[in-house]
């Protein structure tokens, strides 16, 4: 029974929780680390290991999503970003590289968005109000395609009706349809709204949908016939959405909704599986390891990612949204030091105790440890709720 709090005469909610209010309990059993499997497989494109790159122009270009995806991950390529919107977008990104403090160079980043990176939201709306060219996506795709990778790209669901053609006709392996939020039916009265249902049955390729941040949506999601819904809306430490719109999400209960949506589906429908991927608030190993064991198959991974030589923004980090032309949805975070190149972020080894790098290395230790063969297996695991 979910716990219910009366929060004045007339009004209850919900009470949820986050990544950090719970814990892995270990099992009456361990396993050898080495014969720990992290593999998993979205429709017919396996992975190495259960990590989406977050669609940021900090974070994804053509070069890093082909090299995560050489590590084993999906790389996943903003199709209304930079590299869409300028021929040679590295100008650009060297500069958003070089804002600081005063927005002239680099200073250390903070431990939360202030008034720094809310100043350089305005550069970030003034670069990203060029318009998207389709020439250009093609022109992307091409060059994620040469990589020898699974090609997946995002689009948001204001501009999937307009940009799919585009996006099919170039020809990628996994669309991924993402806003903030995400629902299966929107209501308009001035513009054609986009029908999930309608427009997923009528490709022939994997589609990602997402966010959401409860069962019914998750459920409403999966009936369209997406291969993976996208569980949260990437919130971090930056973050200000629960400031814009007064959303914030309790990752670990909306994973562990989302997950009993997944069974319920999978009964409805006499066993169709859904990926769940958790996008908000992943930094640490110890984060992935919760994440999976709430429920999720794949964890989307976005600014620790940033803080590798390979990010194209020089280790300044800023949300998709928060680039918003009326309202923008993230603070701008100045350029941070590298902590590694993305091998050694994704496999070690580490030189610190924080569980900031080696991330799939501990993830692969806390399986062991709590003796699961792999991430079907330990989605079973014990939890504990102890703050």
């Amino acid at each position: 029974m979910r716990d219910v709090v009366e929060i004045g005469l007339g009004k209850t909610a919900q009470r949820g929780y986050h990544l950090d209010d719970i814990a892995i309990v270990p099992s009456r059993r361990t396993r050898d680390v080495d014969d720990v499997s992290t593999a998993w497989q979205l429709d017919a494109y396996p992975f190495g290991i259960p990590c989406v790159g977050h669609p940021s122009d900090a974070t994804m270009s053509p070069a890093s999503a082909v090299r995560l995806g050489q590590l084993g991950g999906l790389g996943v390529l903003n199709v209304e970003g930079l590299w869409t919107r300028y021929e040679d977008p590295t100008k650009v990104l060297e500069e958003l590289a070089s804002l600081g403090e005063d927005g002239t160079g680099r200073s250390p980043r903070p431990t939360r968005p202030g008034a720094t990176g809310l100043r350089h939201t305005r550069r970030l709306q003034e670069v990203y109000a060029e318009p998207i060219r389709a020439d250009l996506i093609a022109e992307r795709v091409r060059e994620l395609r040469a990589g020898g990778q699974t090609v997946a790209v995002r689009v948001s669901p204001q501009h999937t009706l307009a940009l799919a053609p585009v996006i099919l006709d170039a020809g990628v392996d996994i669309l991924v349809i993402q806003g903030t939020i995400v629902s299966a039916e929107h209501v308009s009265t001035t513009d054609e709204p986009l029908n999930l249902k309608e427009f997923i049955a009528d490709l022939d390729l994997p589609v990602v949908v997402g966010g959401c941040t409860d069962y019914k949506t998750a459920l409403h999601l999966m009936r369209t016939g997406a291969a993976g819904v996208i569980v949260g809306i990437g919130g971090d430490d930056w973050s200000t959405t629960e400031s814009v719109l007064g959303i914030r999400v309790p990752m670990a209960t909306a994973i562990a909704d989302a997950a009993a949506a997944r069974r319920d589906y999978l009964d409805e429908t006499g066993g169709r599986y859904v990926h769940l991927i958790a996008d908000g608030d992943i930094r640490t190993s110890g984060d992935i390891a919760k994440a999976l064991g709430c429920g999720a198959d794949a964890v989307m991974l976005g600014e620790p990612l940033s803080l590798c030589p390979e990010a194209p923004a020089g280790g300044a980090w800023w949300h998709s949204a928060a680039s918003h032309p009326s309202l923008p949805r993230g603070a701008f975070e100045v350029a941070g030091e590298p902590v590694g190149s993305m091998e050694r972020l994704l496999y070690g080894p580490a030189d610190e105790p924080d569980g900031q790098l080696n991330l799939f290395g501990g993830l692969r230790r806390a399986m062991a440890k709590c003796g699961y063969r792999d991430l079907k297996e330990f989605q079973k695991v014990g939890l504990v709720l102890d703050r």
